[in-house]
């Protein structure tokens, strides 16, 4: 079990007020208990490699994700399984486990009445309003450029095939590039 990997959160397990008994990370079954969850968009990411599709997790790891007009999944996320992950503290959400599920009930419901917009009200967008709802970290102004940000440093792959599904299309692309221009 792990602790929030946020910025100045280290959680000391060994310590009871901060020690929280939450379900392990299932790969198999994609289950990512308090976690951000993230995986490439074709073409996007094979470009922009830090910029892919997101969803947020319950308490008992199901996955909800904005991913499309008017529609919020549950445990099928709209570009496949995710290929990383951000584990959250659920002690950092008001009113703990209840909280954090809470708030992404709440967002999930907001973001079934709205637009999806690629570059404005997206996936990221809905997963800063459950951060948002639930007050995570004492923080109110979680938004999309935040998270996508965070993640790079604070998250993790999944498995070296979810790094691999990730980079390779990137650096296939830079190569063919790179070969491109030295022949002319």
């Amino acid at each position: 079990m792990t602790g929030d990997q946020s910025p100045n959160s280290i959680i000391d397990l060994a310590d009871p007020e901060e020690a929280v008994l939450m379900d392990p990370i299932d790969h198999d079954r994609c289950r990512y208990p308090y976690c951000i969850v993230w995986t490439p968009i074709p073409v996007l990411t094979w470009i922009f490699p830090f910029l892919g599709h997101m969803g947020i997790c319950t308490s008992s790891g199901i996955i909800r994700d904005f991913a499309g007009p008017y529609f919020v999944s549950e445990d099928l996320m709209a570009f496949g399984n995710p290929t990383k992950y951000w584990q959250m503290s659920p002690n950092k959400a008001t009113n703990g486990q209840a909280g954090w599920d809470a708030a992404v009930a709440e967002a999930s419901e907001i973001y079934k009445k709205r637009m999806h917009i690629l570059f404005y009200d997206n996936c990221h967008s809905h997963v800063a309003t459950a951060l948002n709802i639930m007050n995570y970290g004492g923080c109110k102004n979680w938004n999309m450029v935040k998270l996508a940000f965070y993640m790079i440093p604070y998250s993790r792959y999944v498995s070296i095939g979810g790094f691999l599904k990730t980079w390779v299309p990137f650096f296939i692309i830079v190569i063919f590039i790179i070969s491109l221009a030295a022949i002319i």
